[in-house]
């Protein structure tokens, strides 16, 4: 029945297609090639050293960051051996422990799942986002990338449970138990969701990304994913599905991430918990340095996601003490994964910027652009 059910309800989400912008677009008002010199990119200041785009640690303190200064309309997608990594694989975790998902709770149907009957039915689900919701400056904002990915819509498998009249939610669970204490996380991953934010999100049991099976560090061989929700939301390793009443209690994962999914204290309950979802952002990912003729000047090159509707208009700020001007190039067709901006600037004097951008739509939440959560400074020598 799961196979009927999944062909009925398939989508394939928009691809690359939807993303990829002209290189046009993102050279605005620079002159032809004669006379016009890259000569480099300048670094971002007041940020760590930390290592960059290869896995260190381990389990629960396992880490990989990505860098993705030189993502691009054209080149979008992270590599799958450079997609961020909050939480390695257990060193308890076989893969003969997930042959299934267990599903209990307020349902009549099945009692479990086959890994193997999802790896049959998987479609493809198209490019989206992930970002954990404790990505942070010093790190470079590492913990976020892009991928393909492949799966199952959860609705699916959802409705081929049966839940009863009084199952309003749902708490997906993972494989979670490791041999060495973390200094820094609590084990026990899931998360409590209506059905209602599963299915309107369209999320998706993933079986594969970019093309290729689910690798251990990214929770195969089956994880969750909800477009458009914080990281600590999809959950890897999946084990368990459990349909719950109203009254259920908010996850550890759930209260472990409160602050910074940006809740309103730490909800004791699961009803009272704000859906996980990314604020619309914006950042500049790389500074490029042009000789233009005789003079200097910089190239602004960023990304913008999250939110539920593209924006319009973006703003920048190079200092507090400067006016916010437009984004010279924007174009944002769709909130998830990432479009790209571009900017041409020519600083004033030799010193350090803080690069601030703002969107001036009053409807759009930007909770953590408001409060400069994703400036970035740099240090301009030559000008």
């Amino acid at each position: 029945m799961l196979k009927g059910s999944l062909i009925a309800g398939g989508i394939l989400l928009a691809g690359l297609d939807r993303i990829c912008l002209g290189r046009s677009t993102l050279q605005p008002n620079l002159p032809s090639s004669g006379s016009a010199t890259q000569l480099g990119t300048i670094d971002f200041t007041d940020e760590v050293p930390v290592p960059m785009g290869k896995a260190f640690g381990t389990e629960l303190d396992g880490r990989l960051y990505t860098d993705f200064s030189q993502a691009s309309a054209e080149h979008p997608i992270t590599p799958t051996e450079s997609f961020y990594v909050r939480t390695r694989a257990s060193e308890l975790l076989a893969s003969q422990q997930l042959t299934s998902i267990k599903i209990d709770g307020l349902v009549k149907g099945p009692s479990q799942i086959a890994v193997s009957e999802l790896l049959h039915a998987q479609k493809p689900m198209g490019a989206h986002l992930m970002e954990c919701a404790g990505n942070i400056r010093a790190i470079h904002f590492g913990l976020m990338s892009v991928a393909e990915w492949s799966g199952v819509l959860l609705s699916a498998v959802l409705d081929d449970s049966k839940p009863t009249a009084e199952a309003s939610r749902v708490s997906i669970s993972g494989f979670d138990e490791y041999r060495t204490p973390s200094r820094s996380s609590m084990p026990g991953a899931s998360w409590n969701f209506t059905i209602d934010e599963l299915k309107s999100r369209g999320a998706f049991l993933a079986t594969a990304m970019n093309g290729q099976p689910l690798a251990k560090d990214h929770g195969a061989p089956v994880r969750l994913i909800v477009p458009g929700w914080y990281g600590c939301a999809c959950i890897k390793w999946v084990n368990q599905i459990t349909f719950m009443g109203d009254v259920a209690e908010s996850t550890s994962q759930m209260l472990e991430y409160a602050n910074r999914t940006l809740q309103e204290g730490i909800p004791q309950f699961a009803r009272d918990f704000r859906p996980a979802t990314i604020d619309q952002a914006a950042m500049p990912i790389r500074i490029e340095k042009w000789k233009l003729g005789e003079r200097m000047s910089y190239r602004v090159v960023g990304i913008v996601w999250g939110g539920s509707q593209p924006i319009k208009k973006l703003e920048i700020q190079f200092n507090p003490d400067e006016e916010y001007v437009a984004v010279d190039s924007l174009r944002q067709s769709a909130n998830d994964p990432w479009s790209f901006w571009t900017h041409q600037w020519t600083p004033k004097k030799p010193g350090a910027y803080a690069i601030r951008l703002r969107v001036m739509e009053p409807i759009v939440v930007t909770r953590r652009l408001d409060a400069g959560f994703y400036l970035r400074t740099v240090h301009i020598t030559e000008v």
